[in-house]
């Protein structure tokens, strides 16, 4: 099948909202981090990513219409060209407030991940997350660092993909913008909100106490 939408932007853009209202005009499954935490077959493959080798993109996203967030956020520019007729969906917020909710949950995880109670299978994702992303995306954990590599990834995506083939979307947009972009009917239903921070930290047991 492979991916007919794929997903550049960082997680704490909108992702989760964006892959409920793919999924709701009919492009799924979506592909997301929930995703490699719940599909057996996900966690496998991020690791021989985090290990170097070549990876089948095909065979990564068997069974995905599409892909947003984290791990493939990471790998856009590699799955534009594994699937060229894949529209390319860039999710965006201001940097600052990228940056404080980013910092809230996603970076907050990683600082405190190897105190949380974590299942053993979900510890060894994030073992390679931490890898994927801290490592090889952001540099590290601090703001500056952060925020360089969210700026670069913005700017890369505009510099490598058609704007023809690219919609630079942030859920508040709402349903036109997408569903223009996608050529699909406008929803009756109001544009899905999903992935605050509360509901976030419930993947993990609750927010850390330690700042």
């Amino acid at each position: 099948m492979g991916l007919k939408i794929i997903g550049s932007g960082f997680g704490r853009t909108g992702t989760m909202s964006t892959k409920m209202a793919l999924e709701q005009l009919g492009f799924g499954p979506c592909h997301h981090m929930v995703e490699v935490m719940g599909n057996p077959a996900q966690p496998a493959h991020w690791k021989a990513r985090a290990e170097g080798q070549e990876m089948d993109w095909a065979e990564v996203f068997q069974g995905y219409q599409a892909q947003v967030d984290f791990p493939g956020a990471s790998v856009w520019h590699e799955l534009s060209i594994a699937f060229p007729d894949a529209k390319v969906i860039h999710t965006e917020r201001p940097e600052d407030e990228w940056w404080a909710s980013y910092s809230a949950t996603i970076g907050k995880f990683f600082e405190h991940r190897k105190s949380l109670p974590l299942p053993p299978p979900v510890a060894d994702v994030f073992e390679t997350m931490d890898k994927l992303l801290i490592g090889d995306v952001f540099g590290g954990l601090d703001r500056e660092r952060s925020i360089a590599a969210y700026r670069r990834n913005n700017e890369m995506v505009r510099a490598k993909i058609p704007a023809e083939r690219l919609l630079v979307f942030t859920p508040a947009d709402g349903w036109e913008p997408l569903c223009g972009f996608l050529g699909c009917p406008v929803p009756a239903s109001p544009f899905p909100r999903s992935n605050a921070r509360e509901e976030f930290w419930a993947l993990f047991g609750g927010e850390p106490a330690a700042a």
